[in-house]
C-alpha cells in the first residue's frame, strides 16, 4: 500500500508543515528544523523553519548539511549487506578474518582497588552480525559508566575523534551475551574497508549515493557542502540555546557509526529505497528484495533494546522512544514490536543521530520521514517531541 495518492498531498503537506513551523516560532523551541515525508515514489513533504545558526540567523533551508551522526549506521549496514549478497562477507564468521585488530579487543571486568581496568580475553569471537546488532560488547562512554570511567580516569579517547585508538575500546561483556548500543557499527565500519580494500566513504559513494543520487552525502565537507553546514547548538540548563563550535574532526578512520554528513532529501532518497525493496527511484537494485525482508526483521530473538542512560548530561539525555513498548533490533535499525502512540505500525524500522535527528520507515504503509536538527543534547524534548507530533500528524492525515 502506497500512500498518498489517495489522499490530498496539499493536507497532508499543510498537516507536516504546521508542525514544522512551530517548533521553531515559541519562546522554548529548537533554532532550526527540516522535516520530510517519502513514499514509495517520491518525496511528497519536505519543508524547513528557522535559522541553521542563532548567531547570524542564517536561515534553515531544506538543503542545510548536516553532521547525521548514528543516522550513518544504517548506510553502512546497507554495504555490509551487499558484500553478503556478493559472498564476500559471512555475517557469522570472526570478524577478525577481516578486520585482524578486532581480534585484540579484551572484555573489561570492571576496575581493581587502584582503579584500574581489569581484561581479560572474550569467550568467543565477535562476529559482524553481532556489531550489526549491538551485540558484540561495545558501548559509547555518554550512555555508559564504565566506558566514561575510561575516558575521564584513563584517556580513552571519544568514538567522535574518529581515530584508529577511538576503535580500541574493550568489551562490556562477551559477544553475543548482552545488548548495548556503541560503536559496534564503526568497526562493522572497518569490516566493509577490510573486504573491498577501499575507504568506507569511497564504497558508499560507489554502492549507495551513486546509485540513488544522494550528491550532498559524504564523510568530509567540501566546498559544495561546507557553506551549508548548520551550527550546533546546546541546550542549556535553563532552556536557553548557544550556538557552538563543534564540527565533526577530519576523520582518521571513515566511522561508520556516526561520522557522514547529509541533507534531509538525501537521507530520504535512502529511506525510499528501503520503502522500495532495495530499489533506487530509476530501478536499479542497490539491495536485493530478499535482503531487504531479511533485514528488516527482529534479529535479537529474546533480547530486546533497553533505554539509554545520560550518562554525560552536556552530550545525552536518558533516552527511550515509546518506554513501556516492547522493541527489538533489525540489521541495522531499531524494530517496533507494538503499534506505536503515533500511529507507527509493528514491523517499522527507525532510529536517530545524537544531535537530535530521527526517522522512521513504515515498509506496511509504504512511507517513510526524517526529522533533522543541530542540537545537543540527545534527545531534546522539544525536538524530539517535535519529530513525534510530526509522525502523529502524518499519519493522520495520511491514513485518517
Amino acid at each position: 500500500m502506497s500512500v498518498p495518492t489517495s489522499t490530498n498531498p496539499a493536507a497532508v503537506a499543510a498537516a507536516a508543515d504546521a508542525v514544522v513551523q512551530a517548533a521553531t516560532s515559541s519562546e522554548q523551541r529548537v533554532p532550526g528544523v527540516v522535516a520530510g515525508l517519502t513514499n514509495r515514489e517520491e518525496t511528497f513533504y519536505l519543508g524547513a523553519s528557522g535559522v541553521r545558526d542563532l548567531a547570524t540567523n542564517a536561515p534553515m533551508t531544506t538543503d542545510t548539511v548536516m553532521a547525521i551522526f548514528s543516522t550513518t549506521k544504517a548506510i553502512t549496514g546497507t554495504t555490509a549487506l551487499q558484500l553478503v549478497e556478493e559472498g564476500k562477507l559471512d555475517l557469522d564468521a570472526p570478524a577478525k578474518e577481516y578486520v585482524p585488530a578486532i581480534g585484540d579487543i579484551q572484555v573489561l571486568d570492571g576496575f581493581d582497588d587502584a582503579g584500574n581496568p581489569v581484561l581479560r580475553a572474550p569467550k568467543s569471537d565477535i562476529t559482524t552480525k553481532q556489531l550489526l546488532l549491538h551485540t558484540a560488547g561495545f558501548g559509547y562512554d555518554f550512555f555508559n559508566e564504565q566506558y566514561n570511567r575510561l575516558a575521564t580516569e584513563h584517556g580513552q579517547p571519544s568514538i567522535v575523534a574518529a581515530t584508529r585508538k577511538s576503535l580500541m575500546s574493550p568489551l562490556l561483556f562477551d559477544p553475543g551475551t548482552e545488548w548495548e548500543y556503541g560503536s559496534n557499527i564503526d568497526w562493522a565500519g572497518q569490516v566493509v574497508e577490510g573486504i573491498t580494500g577501499k575507504s568506507l566513504g569511497e564504497v558508499m559513494q560507489e554502492r549507495v549515493f551513486g546509485p540513488l543520487g544522494m550528491t550532498d552525502s559524504a564523510f568530509p565537507l567540501d566546498g559544495s557542502t561546507r557553506p551549508r553546514l548548520a551550527t550546533m547548538h546546546q541546550r542549556e540548563s535553563d532552556g536557553s540555546l548557544t550556538p557552538t563550535e563543534f564540527v565533526l574532526p577530519e576523520p582518521e578512520v571513515h566511522m561508520g557509526g556516526h561520522g557522514l554528513h547529509s541533507t534531509v532529501p538525501d537521507y530520504l532518497k535512502f529511506i525510499r529505497m528501503w520503502l522500495n525493496k532495495g530499489a533506487s527511484d530509476s530501478g536499479e537494485q542497490v539491495l536485493q528484495p530478499d535482503t531487504v525482508d531479511f533485514a528488516v526483521r527482529n534479529h535479537l530473538g529474546d533480547l530486546k533494546i533497553k533505554m539509554l542512560p545520560g550518562v554525560i548530561p552536556s552530550l545525552s539525555n536518558d533516552a527511550e522512544f515509546f518506554p513501556g513498548q516492547s522493541k527489538s533490533w533489525a540489521l541495522t535499525f531499531m524494530v517496533n514490536d507494538e503499534e506505536a502512540p503515533t500511529g507507527r505500525p509493528p514491523g517499522s524500522i527507525a532510529w536517530a543521530g545524537l544531535a537530535n535527528l530521527y526517522y522512521w520507515i513504515d515498509p506496511k504503509n509504504g512511507i517513510g520521514g526524517f526529522w533533522g536538527t543541530q542540537i545537543l543534547p540527545f534527545a531534546d524534548a522539544l525536538s524530539v517531541g517535535g519529530y513525534l507530533d510530526f509522525e502523529t500528524a502524518a499519519y493522520r492525515a495520511l491514513l485518517g
